[in-house]
Formats: structure tokens, sequence, C-alpha cells
């Protein structure tokens, strides 16, 4: 059984509504900027020194996108895959700040993205937090299991979120401040 890694992530977007991603090694895929959780980290204050650390430059937090966990096993099975790390991610929204100058540490390249054209080469966590992040949910709670037939993780599984419901055609129900 795999040890459980916590991490964190932020969706990080500019003034056009793209989104920044990170490569690590050339030929692999693409993921959201962040970083392992270091114990006794808490998320919230973690996310923006971890993304700081990846992308080079400063980012301003604005909510938690959600949780996303990446396993290879069932919840309470035992494992369906050797090869899928036990991973949970809290996933942030984030801004890139205006006079931030791109400049990645050595071994990371970053490349700014529309989120309905994303690279077919981006983790299973980027894809569902850019999803979520760019329909406004807050506070998901994803479990990215993989697929029996595929063994790649489906995409959504399931997921709670915090989006209200949209206002009636006719109603009085005005947008909160």
């Amino acid at each position: 059984m795999s040890t459980l890694t916590w991490a964190v992530a932020a969706v990080v977007t500019d003034d056009a509504g793209r989104v920044l991603l990170c490569r690590r090694e050339p030929g692999g895929r693409w993921g959201l900027p962040g970083g392992r959780l270091r114990r006794p980290q808490c998320p919230t204050g973690a996310v923006a020194g971890a993304v700081r650390q990846e992308i080079g430059y400063a980012v301003e937090v604005v909510d938690l996108v959600g949780l996303y966990h990446l396993s290879g096993s069932t919840c309470g099975g035992p494992p369906a895959s050797d090869s899928l790390p036990d991973v949970v991610v809290h996933v942030f929204r984030a801004r890139a700040q205006p006079d931030a100058a791109l400049a990645p540490p050595a071994g990371c390249t970053l490349s700014w993205h529309l989120p309905d054209r994303l690279p077919a080469e981006v983790t299973p966590v980027t894809r569902a937090a850019v999803a979520d992040a760019g329909v406004g949910r807050s506070g998901v709670l994803r479990d990215l299991r993989p697929d029996p037939a595929t063994g790649v993780p489906a995409t959504p599984v399931r997921a709670v979120d915090s989006v209200p419901p949209a206002p009636r055609a006719g109603s009085d129900v005005r947008p909160g401040p």
C-alpha cells in the first residue's frame, strides 16, 4: 500500500482567461504549478510559496477550487494499479500578478493555454481542476479513481460543489455583493 501524499496546486489565470501550466520534463505531462505539502504546513498558506518556487513569480490566491484524490485504488479497496500515486491535491484559484515576469527555475517549461484547449498530455487533476475552475466551482470534492476497463482515471467520477443554482427567469433574485 502506498503512502498518501498531500500536495497543493493552483489554477493560475491571466487577464485573458488563459491558464498557466508547467511541464517538468521534456515529453512529460503538463500540470498545474504547485508542489508537495510539507507537514505541518496549512494548504492555504503553502500554496502561494509552492507556486512561486515552481514558476518563479508571485500569484494572488483567490479561493479553493477543491480537493482532488488521485489513486490507483478504489475507496476502501485494494490497489487497482501500482502505477498511480495516492495523492490528495488542494487546488486553489489564483491570479498572476500583473508585474510578475516569467522566470521559471531550470527544468520547468511554462506555457499559457485556453481552458478549452488544453494539451492532450495533462494530468488528470489538471484537467478536472481547470474544468471546475472554469465554471466557477468552489469546494469541489473529486475522486479520480481509474476506470476499471481502461485503468485511466475517470474525470469526473463525482463531485460536490457549492455553485448556487441559477436564478429562474423572471425571478427577483439578484447576485450577492
